[in-house]
């Protein structure tokens, strides 16, 4: 099934969940051409901040990626506080929620990385171009190398 970007974005912010988008969709909305199967938000960490969460994500029955079918899991507030990062199927699709980003860290420094883009007629933070340069050479997986070369891209043509 593919990812209902539009839809998840949706619920996140009906409900006033501080979230950046990072990763593949972050790339995509700041000019690389790219496909991407997932979300990835960093998500802010406070109390308040996992209570919205969870209520966001509820109606689109998360549940752990590759989990074997069955496995109890309930995403609340709770479980967001005592994990860090998970790796979510839901209705609408992927999502990977990210308590913080190698090479910038948490919520705070990720947001102070961002710029607003307006995504599905909606303003959404989205990191920029050098936080997704920083991201992906911490992470240094084969794809992330491979994003690099689209960022140095869009510098190039950007005044």
């Amino acid at each position: 099934m593919a990812t209902n970007f539009r839809a998840i974005l949706e619920a996140l912010l009906d409900q006033h969940v501080d979230i950046v988008v990072v990763g593949g969709v972050a790339l995509v909305a700041r000019g690389a051409p790219r496909t991407t199967e997932d979300i990835d938000l960093c998500y802010s960490r406070d109390d308040a901040n996992l209570e919205r969460l969870s209520r966001a994500l509820g109606p689109l029955k998360p549940y752990l990626r590759d989990a074997p079918p069955g496995l109890p899991f309930a995403l609340d507030a709770s479980t967001l506080k005592a994990g860090l990062n998970f790796t979510l199927t839901t209705v609408q699709g992927d999502v990977d929620l990210l308590g913080e980003i190698s090479g910038l860290g948490g919520y705070d420094e990720v947001k102070a990385a961002s710029t607003p883009l307006t995504l599905y007629g909606r303003s959404i933070e989205v990191l920029d171009l050098a936080g997704l340069e920083r991201a992906k050479t911490a992470a240094g997986r084969v794809k992330d190398i491979a994003d690099l070369a689209f960022i140095a891209e869009i510098k190039k043509r950007r005044p």
